[in-house]
Formats: structure tokens, sequence, C-alpha cells
């Protein structure tokens, strides 16, 4: 069996940032996402996907996701219901994200995601920060 959704879209409203009871992340916001082809009066339509992100992913996107900004999402699709306030049973289909990747740029770079290389904010001390720069060492130094 197999259950992936890939999605690229803009947001809808900043993701929204809450903790479960045992304090795991989670985040939702929705995904615009456009369709192919135009309607009758030659608009384009989109979907809105509601899209949900657990733990570090979760932190991640509502640190650097705001509304507007285009992404890609990968993950699963889920249904899940509960009963509301009236009694009613509410059905729910989401996508839970299993990866998120950030598509446009922003123009402040500290709003910015580090990519892979970066040297990131809590890894300021880092001893290898200036690997490409040579090594003084002398005979001396050397075990063998």
């Amino acid at each position: 069996m197999l259950n992936r959704a890939v999605l690229i879209g803009r947001l809808t409203r900043d993701p929204e940032l809450r903790y479960t009871g045992s304090g795991i992340a989670v985040t939702s916001f929705t995904l615009a996402v456009g369709r192919n082809f135009t309607n009758q009066q030659g608009e384009r339509e989109a979907d809105f996907i509601p899209v949900v992100a657990w733990r570090q992913l979760a932190e991640l996107s509502a640190n650097y996701l705001k509304k507007g900004r285009l992404c890609a999402v990968e993950g699963r699709i889920q249904t899940r219901s509960y009963e509301n306030n009236e009694g009613r049973r509410v059905y729910v289909t989401e996508v839970v994200a299993d990866n998120i990747q950030f598509l446009d740029s922003t123009r402040d770079d500290a709003a910015r995601p580090p990519r892979s290389g970066e040297m990131s904010s809590t890894r300021r001390d880092d001893p290898f920060a200036g690997e490409a720069e040579p090594i003084d060492l002398s005979d001396d130094d050397l075990p063998f």
C-alpha cells in the first residue's frame, strides 16, 4: 500500500504552533495549490489543503514560514474524525508532513532557515568553522 502526497503551494495564513499535553510541538497551516486548468470564466482555481507538521519540523515551519510563502510539502494523507460541541461527528482530511522545503527566498536573511553547511546560531562555537584555513603544524607536533 502507498500513501504519499507531494504538494507545492503558498500558505494562506501564518502557521499555528501549539504543544500537546506531553510537550510535543504541532503546527498546522493551509496550503493553496493551484489547479492546472481554468474554469469557464478563464480563471485559475486553487485547492486549499490543510497540512500538519510534528516535532522539529513543526517548530521550523512556525519559525520560517509565513503567509504567502511558497513551499513544497511531502507527506501522507490522513483522515480523522471527532465530535464537535454540538454533538455532530466532524471528518477531517489533512496532509501529515514528513518533509517541507522552503522554495522562495525571504528579503530578510535572518528570517531564513540555515542551509546545509552553514553555521547555525546554536553552533557558533564550532571548532571546524575555519576548516578551509591552513593549519600551522611543525614536525615536533606530529606523534609519529
